[in-house]
This record gives C-alpha cells, structure tokens and sequence, in this order.
C-alpha cells in the first residue's frame, strides 16, 4: 500500500487501510500497534569504539597480513614487515571510522523523529506518541510539525514540507491531494509526506500509510545498517 498510495484516489487509500476520514477507533488501533509494531526506527546492538576497533583485526585478509608480518620479522625482513603491518594499522583504522560514522549516522535519524503526533482516533482529535501510530491512523499536520509517519496528504491548506533530509532539496516541496502517477521519485511525490521532514507552512490531513522501518527514512537507516565494506 505504502508504495502505491500516492497514484491511488484517496477513497482508494482508505478503503485500502480499512479507515475513514474520522480515524481509527482506539481499539483497532491497538490491534494494528501489535501487528506492525512501534513506529521507530530500531536501533541496532550499540557496540563501544574498542570494540568496534578490535573488531576489524577479525578479517580474514588482516589476519593472513598479521601472519606474513611475523613470519618476515622471523626472517628477518623488517623493511616488508613494516610495511604490512602499516597497511594492517591503516586498514583497521579506515574500516572502524567507516563502522564508527554510519552507527552515528543513524543515531542522527532516530534523533530527527517527531516525538508526539495528533491523531484523530474515536471521531475526535488527540495527541499519542508518535511511535504508537498505526497504517490508517488519520494525522493533523500544521506548520512547525515533524512528520511523523509516511503519509497519503488528504486534505491540504496552503501546504508544504522540507524534504531536504529526504530529496537534498533545499525548497520546501508544495503538497497536494490529486492523485499521480505512477513511478515517480520521492522528491516528485507531491502528495506524500515523509517521516521525519518538517512542515514549514500551511496545514493539513494525511492518513499513515507506513511506520518505523517501512518509511523512507526508515529504509535509508536500513541500508547504512547494512552496508558491507
């Protein structure tokens, strides 16, 4: 759904979820918090920066370099066992900073999420925190707000959004409710907001179409958690 909503009609999208304009009742709401769990973005086993260090002496080719070092200072060619063991110290030091900025980069993501969102839930407006939303979940979204889910906008006045996090574009991008087309970017979704950028004018309504690691930004700390040297 999440994928597809923004060439949908907006009677599509809550059919879709199982929704309306009113929100969802609190009770569902629960239901669904269970099945797609928290709207967070998960945060990965911290490791410390000796270990994260120390770790890089674990590769197999680092390993086999130690080894040749030793044998030449057995044998006596210091010169090349210098040089190894240089490149073994070298090698350690970029793969940690590597390691060390992308468990900082995603840090810097979950620090950016939008702590609370008001939601309509039982026909009336409320606040929750913003890791209890839900797909179907009707948000209110005004001026100064984070986003805090990827949404379908439904109702826009005066609209627009920095999605600079998102698209590296730096003027905030007009939203609008008119159904797309399909296979477009992000940054070309103009009926879409995205968790974690900021609404810099105007108001609006979007039902959640995607929480925690199925949002865009949640996919972005996907693929700096899952990057191999």
């Amino acid at each position: 759904m999440k994928d597809k909503a923004y060439h949908m009609p907006i009677r599509n999208v809550l059919e879709g979820l199982t929704t309306s304009m009113y929100g969802l009742r609190s009770l569902e709401a629960r239901k669904r918090l269970e099945r797609y769990g928290r709207n967070e973005l998960e945060k990965g086993k911290k490791k410390s920066a000796i270990k994260l260090f120390l770790e890089q002496f674990t590769n197999i080719l680092i390993v086999l370099l130690l080894v040749a070092t030793v044998i030449s200072l057995f044998l006596g060619d210091y010169v090349e066992a210098i040089a190894m063991f240089s490149i073994v110290v070298l090698s350690a030091i970029l793969g940690f900073v590597q390691e060390f900025r992308a468990e900082k980069a995603i840090e810097a993501l979950q620090k950016i999420s939008a702590p609370t969102a008001k939601v309509f839930r039982d026909g009336k407006q409320t606040k929750v925190a913003a890791a209890e939303l839900v797909p179907g979940d009707i948000i209110l979204l005004e001026a100064g707000d984070i986003v805090p889910a990827d949404s379908r906008i439904i109702e826009a006045i005066n609209l627009q959004i920095d999605e600079a996090s998102l698209t590296g574009e730096s003027v905030p991008s007009k939203k609008v409710i008119a159904q797309l087309r399909k296979n477009l970017s992000v940054s070309d979704q103009e009926n879409m907001a995205f968790m974690s950028s900021v609404v810099t004018y105007g108001k609006g309504k979007a039902v959640v179409v995607g929480t925690g690691m199925s949002t865009e930004i949640g996919k972005i700390a996907t693929s700096i958690e899952e990057t191999e040297e």
